[in-house]
């Protein structure tokens, strides 16, 4: 697979809802490795499908969304298409040569498992395009880290926020948390936005209160990437934000702190996911008696239209 996209140098990431958003988390690494890479939602690119020559990495947890099963059916995969999934007998890895994650379909309603290890299947792909694995892979042996009593703030906060935003910088974190949006979402059935850093202070700022629960993934990097200003502002009206804190950095007062160790990139991605859908998790279930439980929806979701 990765010859294949090393060769065509293009490579569009397919997936609908948790599956394109953790393709979103990846994006960066493939174009680190020098391909042009970008993340498309299936049912839009079907719609105004890429012109001229690429590979496509198409990414199904079930292996069996309405839109992707579309796609194949209309012939609109290139010569060079692969699939990610979960499931080694599903429509999509019997039509695609595919990498299939190891337990099979996650039975509950909001992925969890299945995030990670769709983005540790993406890791072994970026590894064999020579991508530097190895700080990502002592974050999966060490296992996730348990929440700080600090959590418990965080928690009640979302547990009783009229809404949510999740915001970060670099498509790593990002797509963490537009991941854990959409988590959030049908979980604990409240509206949730999931905002790049500068989209969020372009407007959506104005929406947001002393009960809105903003939640910042912040990592290590640069000063241009850290996130205190923009929490520090939060702040300075008035909201305290909450902060899943892997930068390394001072802790930005007035601010609740949810400590891990310092971490980037790809190792950030896999520390930060499995705690903050602890946290959201956690939030649901004080929220609602019957939190993740759907109301409209099913697990494998049919095509938005025939």
């Amino acid at each position: 697979m990765a010859k294949a996209f090393g060769s065509h140098g293009r490579l569009a990431l397919l997936g609908m809802g948790g599956s394109h958003w953790i393709n979103r988390a990846a994006e960066d690494f493939y174009r680190a490795a020098g391909l042009d890479a970008t993340t498309h939602v299936v049912s839009e690119y079907m719609r105004a499908p890429l012109p001229g020559d690429l590979a496509m990495l198409i990414t199904s947890q079930s292996g069996r969304s309405g839109e992707v099963l579309h796609l194949i059916e209309r012939g609109m995969t290139s010569p060079v298409a692969y699939g990610l999934t979960l499931e080694g007998d599903s429509p999509l890895a019997t039509a695609l040569p595919s990498l299939v994650g190891a337990g099979g379909r996650e039975l509950a309603y909001a992925a969890t498992r299945s995030q990670t290890v769709t983005l540790a299947l993406h890791a072994a792909l970026l590894e064999a395009l020579g991508h530097d694995i190895a700080a990502a892979e002592a974050v999966l042996e060490a296992g996730p880290q348990m929440l700080p009593a600090t959590a418990d703030a965080a928690i009640a906060k979302l547990a009783r926020a009229p809404v949510a935003l999740m915001v970060a910088r670099g498509g790593a974190a990002q797509g963490v948390m537009d991941a854990a949006a959409l988590c959030l979402m049908e979980i604990a059935r409240l509206p949730v936005l999931g905002l790049e850093a500068g989209q969020f202070r372009h407007g959506p700022f104005e929406m947001i209160d002393q009960e809105s629960a903003v939640m910042f993934l912040r990592g290590e990097g640069a000063d241009r990437d850290d996130l205190a200003q923009l929490a520090g502002e939060c702040v300075a009206h008035g909201i305290a934000p909450i902060i899943i804190d892997a930068s390394g950095r001072p802790p930005v007062q007035g601010a609740l702190t949810v400590p891990l160790a310092p971490n980037r990139g790809l190792a950030l991605a896999f520390a930060a996911l499995p705690v903050i859908q602890d946290i959201l998790v956690s939030a649901a279930a004080r929220r609602l008696p019957d939190a993740g439980l759907p109301r409209r929806s099913s697990k494998v979701a049919s095509a938005e239209v025939a």
